[in-house]
């Protein structure tokens, strides 16, 4: 794809990013092995489709048992028609459903997993963040542990997008992708908040319209934060409005997001080495507890 001159010029800039975040993540001791050589011209918007479901009064996630994996909070279907009908099934149970199209996946280092178009279409920090996150779940992956796979896989991602720029020099880039990622952390803290708040409701008050009341304020005012606080446009209400807040979609969001600020802490133990943090991820992966084991110095 790189050489064929037939390549349009920014598929081509996108994949000699990805060529590059290959050879950072090397850098880091991330396993890269053959993942993301190949490029596919995926239709559609996604790659999979991804449906996550919680009981009535919970936002942890019901989940869903799998062979080798064991249980995982979601479950992805390459066709989104299938998502669908997965999830009035589980509707129908009484579930509460969150529907997430995904433009990456990861099959473990089990296979080499390909470039795909929609990848590509978040900018080039996005894809070279992707690329990061997807190369930490080839390096380790813990059974049952899947908070701690993907919170960091999410911290190693991000952290390490930051990095790509700077080490080549880019300061603006740079730059922009800390203000990304800041902006990110900032609105992932808002809905940490709201689902904290939403278990303390659950805890205190029984199902019925004055429960559901108090949540859809909550909810509010949590969309009123996001839109004052991060995004920095006359949009900002109607795209603090396209968040999805329910129940299931904020089990999610702690899978993979609930222990950033702590990951974030013991890289400033480490000397801001983000190489020996991938060390010590990969030294403590047979652990029992590896994410305790991670943390042990806080």
């Amino acid at each position: 794809m790189l050489e064929d001159e037939t390549t349009a010029a920014d598929v081509r800039e996108s994949l000699s990013h990805v060529q590059d975040a290959r050879h950072y993540a090397r850098s880091l001791g991330l396993t890269i092995d053959g993942q993301y050589t190949t490029y596919v011209a995926w239709p559609g918007d996604r790659i999979i489709t991804t449906v996550v479901a919680t009981r009535p009064g919970e936002v942890e996630p019901a989940g869903f048992w799998f062979p080798i994996l064991g249980t995982l909070p979601y479950k992805g279907f390459f066709d989104p028609e299938r998502a669908g009908r997965e999830a009035e099934r589980l509707r129908r149970q009484g579930l509460d459903v969150c529907i997430v199209p995904v433009r990456a996946y990861s099959t473990l280092g089990w296979f080499d997993d390909p470039v795909t178009e929609p990848m590509l279409r978040g900018g080039t920090g996005a894809l070279v963040e992707t690329i990061l996150h997807e190369l930490v779940h080839a390096t380790v992956y813990v059974r049952e542990q899947i908070d701690f796979n993907e919170g960091v896989a999410s911290f190693i991602g991000e952290e390490a997008s930051v990095r790509f720029y700077q080490d080549r020099g880019e300061a603006d880039a740079a730059a922009q992708r800390r203000q990304e990622v800041t902006d990110a952390h900032r609105i992932d803290a808002a809905i940490l908040d709201f689902r904290e708040r939403v278990i303390e409701l659950y805890a205190a008050e029984p199902a019925g319209p004055d429960r559901d009341a108090a949540r859809a304020s909550a909810e509010q005012e949590t969309r009123a934060a996001i839109a004052a606080t991060v995004f920095e446009t006359r949009d900002a209400n109607q795209l603090s409005q396209g968040l999805r807040l329910n129940d299931a979609c904020l089990a999610l969001a702690a899978t993979y997001t609930a222990d950033l600020d702590r990951y974030a802490r013991r890289l400033q133990q480490l000397d801001g080495d983000l190489s020996a943090f991938v060390a010590r991820l990969i030294e403590v992966a047979q652990d029992p507890e590896p994410r305790d084991a991670l943390l042990e110095s806080q």
